[in-house]
Parts: C-alpha cells; structure tokens; sequence
C-alpha cells in the first residue's frame, strides 16, 4: 500500500509540469517565431525501477523530460519590410547586449538609434560580417538573405542552426542561448521572405485539450492518494487497538 502511495505521488509530478507547458505555450501562441514546450513521460521498466530504488526509497515510477519543438510555424504577412522569416530550417543570427550569441525564429526587427538592425529587447541581428547597419535608407532584402538600403548592399542575412537542436537553451519566449563550443552551421537551401513573420507553432486548441486531460489525471491521481491514506488510518486504527 504504502509502494501504491509512492507512485500515485511521483505520478502527478510529471502532470503538474505538463500544465505548466502547456500554459506556457498558450501565453505565448502570439509571439512571432516561439516554439512550444512537450514534456515526454514514461513509466519505468522493471529493471530501471529497481535500479530507482537502489538510489533511495522512494518509487519513481514514471520519468519526465521537457524539450522543444522545433517544427515551423505558419507565416503572417505583416507587410512590414522590417519583418523577415525564414522558409526552412535555421535561425537569425543575433548577438544580446553583453555579446552572448544567440538564435531565434522570431523576425521582427526594427532598427536602433545607432541605424542597426534588431530585435525586441536590443540585441542585434549579425550578418555575414558583423551586425547589419541599415542606417534610415529603404529596406530591401532578397530571398537570399542579402540586405540593401537605399539600393545599396549592407549586409547578408544567413540561416544558421546546430547538430543538435535539443543542445540549445532557451530563454526568454523566442531565444535561444548557443552553448559553448557548439558550432553553427549555415543553412544555404532555406530562404527569406521579407513582410512575413513566422507565427508560434502553438495549437491553442490541442494545448487546451491536454491540460483537461493532464488535470483529469493528477485528479485521479489525487484521489487515489486520499483513498490509500484513509485505507491506511483504517489499518492503523484496528492494529492500534487490539
């Protein structure tokens, strides 16, 4: 009884993590370029549960990770030259203002005091050469990524992205860190489209529909706890008095 209490316990963890997810990801349905949350579970084998146990004494019965889903989003067209998306795979470039390296999907951009192109928040989009001045002229940018104003040439926007997509740390709704040694790697057959902006890949409905049943489930196993611990009083309460 008490090996049923541990894991109706260690049981609702990953659900309460599973509600967090997916309120997090419908928070952010409207931000350009986000990519939502997923947390996998799975009950443990025989095997790994016996080596759980060796570990301490709890059960842990079920086991939990959080990743990101990387699949595209579908594009909005904004009509603003300073918006950009990227057909395919790949990120923009973009250096935060204490010089970390970062990526992101999320193409609205603007252009700062100093005629710089960059995203909410101020850090800066980094092109082939460095950071992408702009200055005020007209902004034109081809599929190619290559950046004109005025009609001249400024800079070359070029997707990039990395081995191992899951390696990247997120921060924020849209950002995402590049560990230390990880190499980016350019991406030559996606494009860009300029006056579109890559929407979230969230599906407000699905999302919806997992938290009810994510509830429905913790519920159960809330339930399940009480009824074993009231099992248990019964049992201690004739033991008790005899």
């Amino acid at each position: 009884m008490i090996k049923g209490l541990y894991k109706s316990a260690s049981a609702m963890i990953p659900r309460i993590k599973k509600q967090e997810a997916a309120a997090n990801n419908i928070a952010n349905a409207s931000t350009p370029g986000y990519k939502k949350e997923r947390i996998f579970t799975k009950e443990l084998s025989k095997a790994e549960l016996k080596i759980a146990q060796k570990r301490n004494a709890w059960e842990q019965p079920m086991v939990d990770k959080s990743y990101t889903s990387f699949a595209p989003g579908v594009f909005d067209n904004t009509g603003n030259p300073l918006h950009l998306a990227i057909d395919g795979d790949g990120f923009f470039k973009i250096e935060l203002p204490d010089g970390t390296q970062a990526l992101t999907r999320n193409g609205a951009f603007s252009v700062n005091n100093q005629g710089l192109l960059e995203i909410p928040g101020g850090a800066v989009v980094i092109g082939e050469g460095g950071p992408i001045e702009v200055g005020s002229g007209v902004i034109d940018v081809s599929a190619t990524g290559i950046v004109s104003s005025n009609g001249q040439s400024v800079g070359q926007i070029r997707p990039v992205t990395v081995n191992n997509l899951q390696e990247l740390n997120k921060i924020g709704s849209s950002l995402f860190i590049v560990p230390d040694g990880e190499e980016l790697i350019p991406v030559p057959k996606s494009t860009i489209q300029q006056g579109y902006l890559e929407a979230s890949n969230v599906d407000i409905v699905r999302e919806m529909i997992e938290m009810i049943i994510s509830f429905r489930n913790f519920e159960a196993d809330s339930k399940s706890i009480s009824v074993q611990d009231q099992s248990l009083e019964q049992l201690f309460s004739r033991v008790g008095s005899r």
